[in-house]
Parts: structure tokens; sequence; C-alpha cells
């Protein structure tokens, strides 16, 4: 049902199709949160169509970008239901649309991925996807687009990922992988010196919460999509709706004047 006051997009002038993924990663790495490329075995452009055309002839205009790749690791097929093999699931790993174009534009455009998943590769059944609590997100776009929500990625990692944030009001919690990418370290001490020289005095840090866990079934058929409703490894559970019930906790550091830091060794 659409709420009075928000502006909802025509979904007639949004429209999907193939890009090359040098376009693809250079918008996700400018604009998605995460600033950082991913697995891809899809790259599919999003366009809203123009009101008129533009200066080239041009009535489309790239407004985001939707990545799928194939999970990671050899039991993935199998940890959504015996019988998948790694041909038959993908994994929604990016996605990024610009704003202004309608609250409702990234739903739209999810569900054309659906289909042109469906009309160009036979072979995918399910789709998988992680909705990233540690960035306020519980799902609501997987919500909106029919996707089946299977509760927290609990999966036991080899190590614990920290976000970090350089403010406090309000927190801006910079991804693991940034934080990798940007000083070179995900080492609390590294950390201390490292963001200390760029002229912090402190900075916040947290264990990435678990991320939630969807899957969307691309089935040709109602006798298939039975089937494999039938043969989930997990329940279906209720859409998650409190944000705050998945939280970590938030500890401060202080970091290390410039002159300080020359004198630390902690490798």
């Amino acid at each position: 049902m659409k709420e009075e006051g928000k502006h909802y997009v025509d979904a007639s002038k949004v429209s999907v199709a193939p890009i090359a993924k040098s376009i693809a990663k250079d918008m996700i790495i400018k604009k998605h949160y995460t600033h950082a490329w991913t697995a891809c075995r899809y790259s599919l452009g999003i366009y809203h169509t123009l009101d008129e055309t533009d200066v080239f002839g041009n009535d489309q205009q790239l407004v985001g970008v939707a990545v799928y790749g194939f999970p990671v690791g050899a039991k993935a097929p199998t940890s959504v239901c015996d019988g998948l093999t790694k041909d038959n699931i993908l994994e929604l790993t990016r996605l990024y649309v610009d704003d202004g174009f309608g609250s409702n534009i990234e739903s739209c455009a999810l569900g054309k991925t659906f289909q042109w998943i469906k009309d160009n590769d036979k072979n995918i059944k399910v789709l998988l996807s992680y909705a990233n609590n540690g960035q306020g997100h519980v799902g609501g776009i997987y919500k909106a687009t029919n996707w089946i929500y299977q509760g927290l990625n609990t999966d036991i990692a080899l190590m614990p990922n920290w976000g970090i944030s350089l403010t406090k009001d309000p927190y801006d919690w910079i991804h693991s992988r940034t934080v990798y990418n940007n000083w070179g370290s995900g080492n609390l001490e590294h950390l201390r010196r490292e963001i200390g020289k760029d002229g912090y005095t402190e900075f916040w840090r947290r264990e990435e919460p678990p991320k939630h866990r969807y899957i969307q079934i691309l089935a040709t058929n109602k006798k298939e999509k039975k089937d494999l409703l039938k043969r989930l490894k997990h329940e279906i559970r209720p859409y998650p709706k409190d944000l705050n019930a998945y939280n970590t906790d938030i500890i401060n550091h202080t970091t290390y004047a410039p002159e300080e830091s020359n004198d630390i060794n902690f490798w």
C-alpha cells in the first residue's frame, strides 16, 4: 500500500540490462556503502527513462546497479536445500540506486532483475542475500519483494570483523573491508596510530553484527516452487523488525598523537 506524501517511481520507466563489469565496479566503489567490489557473475544496470532525450539522443539514464555472484563456499547451495549445485544459486552481492527517483525504485528494479535472471539463466533456482544489520539494514527491501527470511547468519567466522566510526553523534560506521583498505589493517593498535596521524583524537569500534539471511525462489512453475520450499534446510521466519535487538557493544578508543606513534611497536 502506498503511503501518503511519498514519491513513488513509475515502474514503466525502470528497466534493467547487463552492463560492463568495469562500469558496475566503478559505481559500487564510488557510491555503495562498502566502497568495495565483490564476486560478480552478472552486473545489471538499473535505468530510468528520461522525460526528454539528452544531447546525445539517449532516453535512458543509468541510476544504479545490481550485482549477482556465485556464493562463496562449496556448501552454500546445500545450505539452502539438498540437491542444489553451485550452478543453481546466485547471491545478490551488491545493490545500489541513486536517490531522487522514488522511494520504491530499489524494490521495483530488484523485481526486474529476478525476471532477467529467469529469462537468461534457466539453471538458477534460488537467490541468496544478506541484510547488513551493522549498517542499519534489517531487510525492508526484501520484505517488499517477497524474499523468504531465514534468520541471522551466525556461521562461525575465523575471526571477528570490526567496523569503526570517526564520529559519535551520529555514528557513521565504516565497514571492516573499507577500514582495511583505508588504513592497511584492522589491528586496534595500528588503527590508534594511523587514525591519530589523520588528526583524530578518538574513534568508536564495534564487532560487526550478524547479517539477516534471505532467499528468493526463482521457480519456473508452482510444482517446482513447492518442491524447493519443501526441501528448505532452514525454517521460514517472520521478518525482523527491531534493529536494536541485533546491535553489538560500541567501544570508544583514543588515538596516539603523531609524535607518540613513532615509538610504538605492536607487531
